[in-house]
């Protein structure tokens, strides 16, 4: 097969990634609408969760078996039937009269997202010759690095003039447009093959994210529910162990276990990992920062970082392209450094914060995210052969959602514990809680230089 950059393959990667992107943004803009719908449907906090935690839960359990459904299933059919089952959840969640309604429609987009997350990287790893793969895979990356940005500005301005209902309805354009190029653009790189499918391996794999998404969402309640947490725990831990007994036992796992031999490819996975958790650590901190500590509206909490965002996807292809044309060693590492200065200003200022000072400092996190995230798959993908490409695409998607739960509920709990041990105004306990988080991420982050260090000094030459 001839792999070419032709009309036909970025028409795919747009519907892929329209796909992904609906997912991701629907995802960090229903967090601006949760006030609304408690006081609508007379929920609590807890519950209201779960709006964001089922969604969750359903793309982590789904997004592992996409090596599996890569071989199993044609691209094409793969794709129409995530943006069907994305379309029906928008459909459910629009005309939703009651709060188990939105939940369900919410678990449907998951089935949605689950599948279309990972097949937009498949689409480019199958199709995008070596020498341009960087930038494809940073166009990729940007998906996921601009929605969680756009997601509160989004939410907040369609709340305060439409009514949270408009969140899903505005969403269908972009989907029937995906759909459209879909079903006119991608093509099958490699025949299917009727494999078996390991139920036994996939329910190890629901014990595990079930178990720690549980934990992870529940850390804040530890001292008033310990068994609820440790429990969750224990059961993710066993599922854990289960599906590594099952996978070296099956003939046809659904994740092959030989990918975590290549030991560069796993430095690359705990760095994307890391820098994951910071992303999204800083996606819960900054907006209820902003709101409670300046005071601003939560349509201004999405603005202050909007600039950054939009750089940050400039810098996501720029950062590819750089790594196609210097190799992976001085985009990743100069980003991760930037990464770095970005956290620890925003540890030294965590304070006395402005509006001004947060937007400034999230263009340079973002600039620095946009050189190192894309990258970092891309040259930890390159490690393993091309028979195990889908494998640790599988792995890096799935261990993205993890690192969502794990860095919001992580900075949640740290914030929450400030604010209830110290004295002061709620503005100024929010301001100390929150440099406890930025001081976290800050450490993570330091991790993550030396990790990615590890991963350039390991890493096998093109």
């Amino acid at each position: 097969m001839t792999k070419k950059v032709d009309l036909k393959l970025i028409l795919a990667v747009i519907a892929a990634g329209l796909l992904s992107f609906c997912g991701v943004i629907v995802e960090t803009s229903m967090n601006v609408t949760f006030p609304v719908l408690m006081r609508q449907f007379s929920i609590n906090t807890a519950t209201v969760q779960w709006l964001t935690t089922a969604y969750l839960l359903v793309v982590a359990i789904i997004v592992p078996i996409s090596s599996f459904l890569k071989r199993r299933f044609r691209t094409k059919t793969l794709f129409v039937t995530a943006n069907l089952l994305f379309m029906a959840g928008l459909l459910i969640d629009a005309s939703a009269a009651n709060f188990d309604s939105l939940v369900l429609g919410r678990i449907i987009q998951g089935l949605g997202t689950g599948i279309a997350l990972p097949l937009m990287f498949n689409i480019i790893l199958d199709w995008v010759p070596d020498q341009q793969k960087g930038m494809f895979m940073g166009v990729g990356t940007l998906i996921t690095a601009i929605a969680p940005a756009l997601g509160p500005t989004f939410g907040g301005l369609v709340i305060s003039s439409l009514g949270w209902h408009w969140i899903f309805i505005l969403l269908l354009p972009l989907l029937i447009v995906s759909l459209v190029f879909g079903c006119y653009a991608i093509r099958q790189a490699e025949p299917t093959v009727k494999t078996s499918f390991d139920v036994l391996g996939w329910l190890m794999i629901m014990l595990v994210f079930v178990g720690f998404t549980l934990a992870f969402s529940n850390l804040q309640n530890l001292s008033q529910q310990p068994g609820l947490v440790i429990g969750a725990l224990i059961i993710g831990v066993l599922g854990l162990i289960g599906f590594v007994q099952r996978t070296r036992r099956t003939s046809q796992p659904l994740i092959s276990l030989g990918i975590f031999k290549a030991r560069s490819f796993d430095w690359h996975l705990l760095g994307f990992f890391l820098v994951q958790i910071n992303a999204l650590g800083l996606a819960f901190i900054l907006p209820n920062y902003i709101q409670i500590v300046t005071g601003k509206s939560a349509l201004l909490a999405g603005l202050f970082v909007l600039p950054g965002a939009a750089i940050g996807a400039a810098f996501a292809p720029l950062g590819g392209r750089l790594l196609d044309r210097f190799g992976a060693v001085k985009p990743i590492l100069t980003g991760a450094t930037i990464l770095a200065i970005a956290i620890a200003l925003f540890t030294a200022f965590g304070l006395r914060l402005t509006g001004m000072l947060i937007l400034w400092f999230y263009i340079l996190l973002m600039i620095g995210m946009g050189l190192t995230m894309g990258n970092t798959m891309t040259s930890g993908l390159s490690q393993l052969s091309l028979d195990q490409q889908a494998d640790g695409n599988a792995v890096f998607n799935t261990l993205q959602q993890f690192a969502g739960a794990t860095g919001t509920s992580i900075v949640s709990v740290l914030i929450t514990l400030v604010q209830t041990h110290t004295s002061g105004t709620l503005a100024q306990r929010t301001a100390l809680g929150s440099t406890v988080g930025f001081g976290f991420l800050l450490v993570l982050i330091l991790i993550n230089l030396v990790v990615l260090t590890l991963a350039m000094r390991t890493r096998k030459r093109d």
